[in-house]
């Protein structure tokens, strides 16, 4: 027996390409910045400047790469940026895998109230102007001269919406795992560390691509907080020094040769949790 195929009308069709159109459309335009800047770090720097529609390089240059690692700093930014992104990302699956359990399974008065509290700054954004109460109040704590307060600033900055994904799957998870390990005399804790945690691999996942990409991406408050010390930039910061390399003009062939070079160990973390990213966002956000 033949398979039946789907038969569309006129206007469905012309609605499915022009979706089609509108979806190519906005993957050119996310990808051609980084095709444009890869690309643009083996040209020379005469080139970038005079611009022009070419993306390939009309003389290879691949000294850049070299030129970068060396005026940059680059072993030292980036194990900076290896630590701020590592610490964001341990600070922010601690706190939304607990609070996510907390707000799913225990009652108390306010929880409710409290919860919408930190969905509605998924939706609120102060930006900068919280930089300067941020760096005072880091300065009387003495956290000023480590990359710590930048850590536990930018893991903050996206709780919530970890928090709303963590919460999502804890519900999606059936009582019954609780209540059979009660009876076998788990305490509160006791549930969530071998109950409850291994069950969070995709969410955490989601939660861990995220908060490092959150981390290896922050750029305005490390630029705050390491004026006075470059030795705790991180590559972020360090590349777009890259630009006052030059002789007069501005380096933006080693500086593009140094942002490309960033982009890799993004590359990297995003192959590893790729795998249950989709599920964790999908589960937390369906279910929650």
């Amino acid at each position: 027996m033949e398979k039946g195929h789907a038969v569309y009308s006129t206007q469905t069709k012309i609605l499915r390409g022009l979706i089609w159109v509108f979806m190519l459309f906005m993957a050119v335009l996310m990808i051609f910045p980084v095709f444009y800047i890869v690309f643009g770090s083996f040209k020379g720097n005469s080139e970038l400047l005079v611009g022009g529609t070419n993306i390939l390089p009309k003389k290879w240059v691949f000294s850049n790469y070299s030129n970068a690692w060396k005026q940059a700093n680059f072993a030292r930014y980036t194990i900076n940026s290896i630590f701020l992104a590592l610490g964001v990302m341990i600070v922010s699956l601690l706190n939304s895998t607990m609070a996510g359990y907390v707000f799913s399974r225990r009652k108390f008065k306010g929880k409710e109230i409290l919860y919408g509290i930190f969905v509605m700054f998924m939706f609120i954004n102060v930006g900068s102007v919280s930089l300067r109460p941020l760096f005072e109040l880091s300065v009387k704590l003495h956290m000023n001269k480590s990359l710590i307060s930048v850590i536990l600033i930018s893991a903050g900055g996206g709780q919530a919406t970890y928090l709303f994904l963590s919460r999502g799957f804890v519900n999606a998870l059936p009582m019954e795992l609780d209540e059979a390990a009660k009876i076998d005399g788990c305490t509160f804790f006791q549930i969530y560390r071998l109950v409850i945690l291994p069950l969070l691999k995709p969410v955490m996942a989601t939660i861990a691509l995220l908060s490092f990409r959150q981390g290896w991406n922050e750029y305005i408050l490390p630029l705050v907080f390491t004026m006075t010390n470059e030795n705790l930039r991180p590559l972020t910061v360090g590349v777009n020094m890259l630009k006052n390399a030059g002789d007069g003009a501005a380096a933006w062939d080693i500086m593009f040769a140094g942002a490309s070079i960033a982009i890799i160990p993004m590359l990297v973390i995003y192959c590893i949790f790729s795998r249950n990213f989709m599920s964790g966002m999908t589960a937390g956000a369906v279910k929650g």
